[in-house]
């Protein structure tokens, strides 16, 4: 049975959190095909039987990481209230793309294995299908009202839009380090999605 599914004390659920942070880290670094357990337990300061006491391998301990993106995932697709066109809309999306940054951030490694493919099997496929769909469905229903004013034709080509230009920034910004003053991207980008995708800062047509 998976780690996280079984009913742990305290000093395991913090073992294996140790664990799943350190593959973070070492998958961010090296990537997943070159990532091994002997780095994994290195960085986690543990031992190999540590590690094999919880998880099988690391496509075992991977999976646990996707089930966790998967989770919070989920979580920021529910997150996202109506976006009008004035000031509240643009707050609300402001503070909804920032929240999707940061959680990308998180797990950038999983995110990154899953669009690469660097993985393959029918249930990490699964995980990965069904946290981006959670989201583009979320915006899709929030995109059908702009669309209802004319103001988007079609919301479900504009959410995997809008998604894929979400995800590209934020893998930018990552790997190539930019933009270290949070309110200066975020203003922009909130401004531009606003505008562009949710008729901010225009008079509705008639």
């Amino acid at each position: 049975m998976p780690a996280q599914q079984r009913d742990l004390r305290p000093q395991g659920r913090k073992t294996v959190g140790q664990l799943l942070d350190a593959a973070v880290s070492v998958l961010a670094a090296m990537g997943y095909q070159a990532a091994r357990v002997e780095d994994i337990v290195r960085a986690a300061k543990t031992s190999h039987g540590t590690f094999y006491l919880y998880f099988a391998n690391k496509e075992d301990l991977l999976r646990s990481l996707a089930q966790e993106c998967s989770e919070d995932m989920n979580r920021l697709a529910d997150q996202l209230g109506p976006v009008g066109r004035g000031d509240d809309g643009l707050a609300e999306l402001r503070a909804w793309i920032l929240d999707f940054s940061n959680t990308y951030q998180r797990h950038a490694p999983v995110i990154r294995a899953w669009s690469e493919q660097q993985v393959q099997g029918p249930e990490m496929e699964e995980l990965g299908l069904q946290a981006f769909d959670q989201i583009t469905s979320r915006l899709v229903a929030r995109l059908e009202v702009v669309a209802r004013s004319a103001s988007a034709a079609e919301p479900e080509k504009a959410a995997v839009a809008l998604l894929a230009l979400l995800e590209r920034f934020s893998y930018f910004r990552i790997s190539r380090r930019l933009y270290a003053d949070t309110d200066e991207w975020l203003d922009t980008l909130a401004v531009m999605v606003h505008c562009g995708f949710f008729g901010g800062g225009r008079p509705p047509r008639r």
